[in-house]
């Protein structure tokens, strides 16, 4: 049994599926970065609900929040404890994302892109490329 445990900042994030087959992916407006919508839990949060929250928060998309697909721990590049739980989401049929892009973004994203999952895991953490990839199995079956 290892004596040190991981102390970690803990995000919930959505892979969020159009009807295009596209997935959503925002810039951070901190640094540039891309990476899936969410954030953190507010106290005494129900997770699925916490992570619904934070997607209409961030890009005020109403989108169906399935299952997670996908849980995982790292330390990013300053040495800090992360761990994330991704889930698949779904945006709504009535919202046409090539015609009438619905997103709206907070200010802690710049700008935002609908790709294809291949597409977008370029763009992506090793960690979100891995969600993205689990996400699309789960949407394809």
């Amino acid at each position: 049994m290892t004596e040190a445990h991981l102390e970690a900042t803990i995000s919930q994030r959505g892979v969020l599926f159009a009807e295009t087959e596209t997935i959503l992916i925002v810039r951070r407006s901190t640094d540039g970065g891309w990476e899936l919508p969410g954030g953190r839990l507010e106290p005494y949060e129900d997770a699925p609900a916490g992570v619904h929250r934070e997607i209409v928060e961030e890009t005020g998309l109403d989108v169906h929040v399935d299952r997670p697909i996908h849980a995982a721990s790292w330390r990013n590049d300053t040495d800090r404890g992360r761990f994330a739980v991704y889930y698949r989401c779904v945006v709504p049929a009535s919202l046409d994302v090539d015609v009438d892009d619905p997103v709206t973004l907070s200010d802690e994203h710049t700008d935002h892109a609908w790709l294809l999952p291949e597409t977008a895991k370029d763009r992506l953490s090793d960690v979100q490329q891995e969600a993205v990839s689990i996400a699309t199995e789960v949407h394809e079956e």
